[in-house]
């Protein structure tokens, strides 16, 4: 039979918990709260010499705010003043400290770090956190605050190799007059998000969507970060291609395919609708083919089941008189195809020969403004063909970012919004 050789921990202890604390009393008060009371198990090193202490000073008793232990407890820690017994030691005496209560903390580390979990890795609200913890909404935020700069890395000591770029409403619109004005100005508050590519991880948010937000923030990198980046993927934005020439010149620029197609898309919608009203004199209705299978037209026509494509030949055949929306919907399909295309001379050569074709036979404007579209972002179009580099791990995060958004209610103070935004994306990168 085994013998233990050190001192069991007693009951309470055991279910409190509290690395480095013993439990001394537990009572229940005359309001049905519980207190506790502990000590620390082990004597403390002097903080300057660190010889351990044998000698007390003096007590008092400090409130420390802790975890829920099967509902809501007042923790009193017993905290003595300590004598150091080393003579050469300008520290005459001390109060002691432990990991999970240091120097000047009134909560333990156990409680700091359930409450950035809660926000973080639970996506609750910090309001919610504070609530559900009995703390103040002040104490959570404090948490998040240290945990970032615990957490985050140094974007500087970063090599990221290939970037995404894309901008998000930080808050809904407003509208403000001016002191020297009776007009209403509609603002829109956007944010631009940088994205390591290769592992998903937001590396910087910055204010607005324009050139001189993602210019400044690429101009604070060191050079031989810059110099590092060998692709950075965008949607067809001429601010953001205007900030990469300026600050990566040396860096090749992907446009994302998504809003490439969105572009066709819209271009379909908008020949749709048109049509509609110089044929028949007024918008689309349910009795329209077209209008009923508004969406149909807007599918990858290499993904259609037979029901589908029988339904859309019975749209152009029936809805379609003029044979313009078919040839704007070819003039999409074709510029999917140019963009699924494996090798510049083919997309070059015959995608987008086709495509020029297609377009000039639609003879719409809708069509016509989509090829200058692609012709005036052919560069960008052929780095996305060779490096195969999108935005899609930017709209990942960009889908979280709106959970974060949503579950908080909207957020007032941009740097709170941006260091939740930076901790949950480093977390989850790290996981």
């Amino acid at each position: 039979m085994t013998e233990p050789i050190v001192a069991a921990a007693d009951a309470a202890t055991s279910i409190f918990n509290l690395p480095d604390y013993r439990v001394i009393s537990a009572t229940v008060l005359d309001d049905g709260r519980r207190r506790v009371i502990v000590e620390t198990d082990q004597p403390p090193g002097c903080p300057s010499c660190g010889v351990v202490a044998s000698r007390r000073k003096e007590r008092r008793f400090q409130r420390i705010r802790d975890i829920p232990v099967a509902g809501a407890v007042e923790v009193l820690w017993s905290k003595y003043r300590w004598h150091c017994e080393e003579r050469k030691c300008a520290r005459l005496s001390f109060f002691e400290s432990t990991a999970q209560v240091p120097r000047r903390a009134r909560s333990t580390a156990r409680l700091r770090d359930q409450v950035v979990d809660a926000v973080i890795n639970s996506g609750r609200a910090v309001s919610e956190t504070a609530a559900a913890f009995a703390v103040s909404w002040w104490m959570v935020r404090a948490a998040l605050t240290e945990a970032c700069f615990l957490t985050l890395p140094e974007v500087d000591e970063l090599s990221p190799r290939m970037l995404g770029i894309d901008e998000h409403r930080f808050r809904s619109v407003r509208y403000f007059r001016g002191p020297d004005s009776t007009s209403w100005v509609r603002h829109e508050p956007w944010m631009t998000t940088i994205v390591d590519l290769d592992t998903g991880q937001v590396l910087g948010i910055v204010d607005g969507r324009d050139h001189k937000g993602v210019g400044d923030w690429l101009f604070a990198r060191p050079l031989q970060w810059r110099l590092g980046v060998q692709v950075v993927a965008i949607d067809p934005s001429a601010a953001f291609r205007k900030a990469l020439r300026m600050w990566l010149p040396r860096t090749a620029v992907a446009v994302d395919h998504f809003h490439l197609v969105s572009l066709a898309n819209q271009a379909v919608t908008e020949a749709r609708q048109n049509l509609s009203q110089q044929v028949k004199g007024r918008r689309g209705r349910g009795i329209d083919k077209a209008w009923a299978h508004r969406m149909l037209l807007l599918r990858a026509g290499d993904t259609l089941t037979g029901n589908a494509a029988r339904r859309l030949a019975e749209v152009f055949a029936a809805d379609d008189a003029t044979g313009k929306l078919q040839a704007v919907w070819k003039v999409k399909e074709q510029l999917r195809i140019l963009l699924r295309t494996s090798s510049l001379a083919d997309a070059a050569a015959a995608a987008k020969e086709e495509l020029k074709m297609l377009v000039e036979a639609a003879e719409r404007p809708e069509t016509n403004k989509l090829y200058r579209t692609v012709c005036r972002w052919w560069n960008e179009i052929e780095v996305l063909i060779v490096t195969g580099a999108t935005t899609g791990k930017v709209e990942a995060n960009n889908t979280g970012i709106k959970h974060i958004k949503r579950t908080a209610r909207g957020y007032r103070n941009p740097a709170n919004y941006k260091s939740v935004i930076l901790m949950r994306s480093a977390v989850r990168t790290a996981a």
